[in-house]
């Protein structure tokens, strides 16, 4: 349509205060940090949410504005839910965002592998494209309120000794 304005990026995100912690080469996002533990980022957290590349797992991109192939634009919940709900309906559409390497990139839907979680990207500021760290897990007791996305999209362990005793034998 003429004179259709392109909406800003939104990509969904969900506010964190803690910290992600390095264990080997695993990386944990826990909400208090004991003295001696290995930072990688800490403070006022934000967490955002890849969807991985078909072929290149390691990869994703953190949806910012879905363009659907008869013009009409999604962001934030409602570009997700129809990347992950309705778009093999439209499987023309194009997803822009910033990859997990930090580059913009636009990417055709039907290009993601829509089986595999999405990866969870944590950044420290809000307006960062790269992130500054990709937790495998979340280490918070039952007692901790934690957003609904981050206990979809990462397994939630009580303690870090709950979470080595578990993966012991993969040398995480």
């Amino acid at each position: 349509m003429p004179g259709r304005n392109i909406p800003e990026q939104q990509p969904i995100s969900d506010s964190f205060t803690g910290a992600v912690l390095r264990f080997g080469a695993t990386q944990l996002l826990i909400p208090t940090v004991e003295q001696g533990e290995q930072v990688v980022a800490n403070g006022d957290l934000i967490v955002r949410y890849g969807v991985r590349f078909l072929g290149r797992s390691h990869l994703s991109l953190v949806p910012g504005l879905v363009a659907l192939e008869y013009g009409e634009m999604l962001t934030g919940e409602e570009a997700w839910t129809f990347i992950y709900r309705r778009s093999n309906l439209h499987p023309r559409s194009d997803v822009l965002g910033y990859r997990s390497d930090g580059e913009e990139d636009m990417v055709p839907v039907k290009q993601f592998d829509l089986t595999l979680p999405p990866e969870v990207l944590v950044y420290t500021q809000d307006k960062a494209v790269l992130p500054a760290a990709r937790p495998m897990a979340l280490i918070a007791d039952l007692t901790v309120n934690i957003p609904e996305r981050i206990l979809q999209y990462l397994p939630r362990y009580a303690s870090i000794a709950e979470w080595q005793m578990e993966h012991a034998h993969d040398g995480s």
